[in-house]
């Protein structure tokens, strides 16, 4: 196949890229932006593979992505493009509502005409996988997990926009016969990630014996999803998925963010024993900060559909993957410096 995928510069779908060129012999289209959190460097090990291909497109440009899918004539899009961050939707939502609603929006209707001309055969063989959240479904209290029927009710302006946008993705499913999937992940983490993230921030603020703040109590409940788990779930997924059906991916790991701090505090305690001069340890940088506006309290997902429909299930533990994160960020210094080089300089928003 020629796969489009929109934001394959981001943190999941340079994942997703780098396990398509590594793994299959299927084309890549990469459709980026280049924003603040798009980083060609993720793609260093792929950029010069023969099937490999990058655009410089907004998907909020709707005649530069029908140029787009003219030149490449793909067989399937991999729609991961989307402002991620919950923080940045609390201070600035109205670009949260313009390229995870319109941009979304966009691509569907250039789809949409893309098939018209085409035979019968190709548009079945045709998919669409928009690659969401399981913020979208709100919060869950002590028991329980999200599945794939559970009601939405998004807390933040990110998760309301990717909401949105998962309705309008099966919406033209119903309405006018694209052939989509939809998945609803939980939090992913591993390398490549954007150091704004909870896990990067941690291990860098300690790294330079800075505070490491923690929201509220800290006891908001995430279920973490290694992200190269998830790349092979999402290309099984589109490989193997029933058009029209969603499938909620989720690593079977959920801890509170104040545990996940302490276990990274723990591994450079091992792997990093010459601190900072200003500390003796490193939990003792955990900072208690005021807690997110609508900050949701527990998220956890029940991934038995795509496990017992297409035999997915994650391969590391939090634990393995955890040291598998945070070996990497201290052999790859460079790639995070650079990063913060720019003008982000690890301060987050909110």
């Amino acid at each position: 196949m020629k796969i489009l995928v929109t934001g394959g510069a981001g943190f999941i779908g340079s994942a997703v890229i780098r396990h398509i060129i590594e793994n299959t012999s299927d084309e890549v289209v990469n459709v980026d932006s280049l924003t603040y959190a798009g980083n060609l460097e993720s793609l260093d090990m792929v950029a010069q593979n023969s099937r490999y291909q990058f655009e410089h497109v907004d998907i909020c440009d709707i005649a530069a992505l029908g140029e787009v899918f003219q030149k490449h004539m793909p067989d399937a899009v991999m729609h991961l493009a989307a402002e991620s961050h919950v923080d940045r939707s609390i201070e600035e939502p109205g670009q949260f509502i313009q390229t995870n609603l319109v941009g979304t929006y966009n691509l569907l209707q250039v789809s949409r005409n893309y098939l018209e001309d085409k035979p019968p055969a190709e548009c079945e063989n045709f998919r669409f996988h928009h690659i969401s959240t399981d913020e979208v479904y709100g919060d869950l209290e002590d028991d329980g997990l999200f599945t794939e029927e559970t009601p939405y009710a998004p807390s933040s302006p990110y998760s309301a926009s990717k909401a949105g946008s998962d309705h309008l993705v099966r919406t033209w499913h119903r309405t006018f016969g694209l052939p989509v999937l939809v998945t609803n992940c939980s939090n992913n983490y591993g390398p490549y990630h954007f150091p704004e993230k909870l896990i990067p921030h941690m291990i860098l603020n300690a790294l330079d014996g800075k505070p490491l703040p923690v929201y509220g109590d800290g006891l908001q409940v995430r279920d973490w999803l290694y992200v190269e788990d998830h790349a092979r779930a999402l290309y099984k997924v589109l490989t193997e998925g029933k058009p029209g059906e969603t499938y909620n991916i989720g690593g079977h790991n959920e801890k509170a963010n104040i545990d996940v701090v302490k276990k990274i505090c723990a591994l450079l305690e091992e792997l990093v024993p010459e601190k900072p001069e200003n500390i003796n340890s490193y939990d003792e940088l955990i900072t208690f900060v005021k807690d997110r506006p609508g900050h949701d309290l527990r998220y956890a997902i029940d991934a038995t559909k795509i496990s017992d429909e297409l035999g997915w299930v994650p391969e590391e533990s939090f634990e393995s993957g955890l040291r598998k994160t945070v070996v990497w960020y201290l052999e790859n210094r460079d790639w995070w410096q650079r990063v913060l080089n720019g003008d982000y300089k690890l301060e987050r928003i909110g």
